[in-house]
């Protein structure tokens, strides 16, 4: 039976305790698996962000006393994590929009050369 488990390519960010609590950082990983089996999440932990490319989305988590956010793309052949923050205001900032597009964007160019 082939495995048909995809890897995670960390483009930024990690999760760890601090600032994650341990609780926190155990159900990222936990979600986290469940994307790279193939699982399709929906909210309240993930949702689409199409205004950063199609195929991405973000990992809702909340701690304690902050609301992390995992913004990750599928590809065909591997999960890419574009970013990891603390989610302070109800819309994702525009310019951590910007920046994730424009890694994107250079994982994009980098991989066809």
């Amino acid at each position: 039976m082939k495995n048909k488990s995809k890897p995670l390519i960390w483009l930024y960010g990690e999760v760890k305790t601090p600032p994650f609590s341990q609780t926190a950082r155990i159900e990222a990983g936990v979600l986290l698996s469940q994307l790279q089996e193939g699982v399709s999440l929906e909210l309240p932990h993930s949702r689409p962000i199409p205004s950063i490319g199609s195929h991405c989305h973000e990992l809702c988590i909340r701690d304690a006393d902050k609301n992390w956010r995992i913004i990750y793309r599928f590809d065909e052949d591997a999960i890419l994590i574009v970013e990891v923050f603390n989610k302070t205001t109800r819309a994702t900032p525009k310019n951590m929009l910007e920046v994730c597009k424009k890694r994107l964007r250079k994982y994009d160019a980098d991989k066809q050369e």
